[in-house]
């Protein structure tokens, strides 16, 4: 095994996928179980590696061409050099392997969910076309792939995620839900994620306007509050789509 090799290392995880205890196993059971019984709080990044199942469709992601540096793509094209660009031929035998592995990834994380376990969002950004924020988005997507209902994919990326920072330090969460005498963090949207999680893309979510026939993009975080200070969440897409423009002109 060379792991220097990253297309092979990665390439062959996915193909391990029927060398362990089947879902729904006494084993596979025993091992959530014991989790949940220590508090353990999952956070799988899935979106780590989501481009594994179908690269065309990260590498060509909407949101690239206005809003990620050319640099960074630059870094997620096939290298032996830069870490997860690992894409050096990957086939559609590599897809498959991957798309079944993520089935067996969403089964345990939906069963531990099931059984009252935590499960948090996050994503792995500047890597293997994981855009920031467009990638965080996505992960929320996957969790809701993985049978979580919108609200249940918001209680993990909210509540959860707050607790799975400050519980070990033995303090009580700052932020991470809506109360008076916790931090006010917030996002303000104009679309409703539960109906459409694709909507909180920076990008927006496709929809066809039935009154004017036209093709619209609607959605993306209007305002986002941190510490209680409100920043224009549209300007701040609008200042690294600004970056981006700046660098493809000096290339």
């Amino acid at each position: 095994m060379n792991y220097n090799d990253e297309q092979y290392r990665f390439g062959q995880v996915a193909r391990l996928v029927d060398h362990i205890h089947p879902p729904g196993s006494q084993e596979w059971t025993d091992y959530l179980k014991a989790h949940a019984e220590l508090g353990t709080i999952f956070d799988p990044t899935m979106t780590a590696y989501a481009a594994g199942r179908d690269v065309m469709r990260m590498r060509n992601a909407d949101w690239h061409d206005r809003y990620t540096l050319p640099s960074l793509m630059d870094f997620y094209t096939p290298s032996r050099v830069n870490h997860g660009s690992y894409f050096f031929d990957w086939t559609t035998a590599d897809e498959i392997a991957w798309r079944n592995f993520y089935q067996v990834w969403f089964r345990l994380l939906n069963d531990y969910k099931k059984m009252g376990g935590r499960v948090t969002a996050s994503d792995d950004a500047s890597y293997i076309y994981n855009t920031w924020g467009f990638g965080y988005v996505h992960e929320l997507n996957l969790l809701q792939e993985a049978g979580f209902h919108p609200l249940e994919v918001i209680r993990g990326a909210t509540m959860h995620a707050a607790q799975a920072i400050f519980e070990p330090s033995g303090r009580p969460i700052e932020y991470g839900i809506v109360r008076t005498g916790l931090l006010a963090d917030l996002a303000i949207v104009e679309e409703n994620p539960l109906q459409n999680m694709a909507t909180l893309y920076g990008t927006g979510a496709v929809r066809l306007n039935d009154e004017t026939g036209q093709v619209e993009r609607v959605g993306g975080v209007r305002y986002t509050i941190k510490d209680g200070i409100v920043y224009d969440a549209k300007a701040l897409l609008a200042d690294v789509a600004a970056m981006v423009e700046k660098q493809k002109r000096a290339r």
